[in-house]
């Protein structure tokens, strides 16, 4: 009685790309803003730097999102059961 473990796909283990997209945007917003003059002015608008975590960011994800496809197996795997129907469930 019940479904089978008919066995096993790899797919990709979603929480862990998590901390591969922040690390990917944070190295792209580093080096595209390593010449920047250091400067800290509560009152002024940060909108270049907006402008720059918002461009990393889709860059990043671009480039995760291609690689995922062309590359899976490059990032971690889990392996997700799939069930065998057994004769109760088979269509008639």
């Amino acid at each position: 009685m019940g479904l089978e473990v008919g066995g096993y796909h790899d797919s990709p283990d979603w929480p862990k790309l998590g901390p591969s997209l922040l690390i990917a945007t944070c190295v792209i917003l580093a080096i595209r803003t390593a010449k920047w003059p250091a400067r800290f002015d509560e009152k002024l608008s940060h909108h270049e730097l907006d402008q720059e975590i918002d461009y990393a960011a889709s860059l990043a994800s671009s480039v995760l999102s291609r690689l995922m496809a062309k590359k899976e197996g490059l990032f971690p795997q889990k392996k997700v059961p799939w069930y065998q129907p057994d004769g109760e469930d088979a269509p008639k």
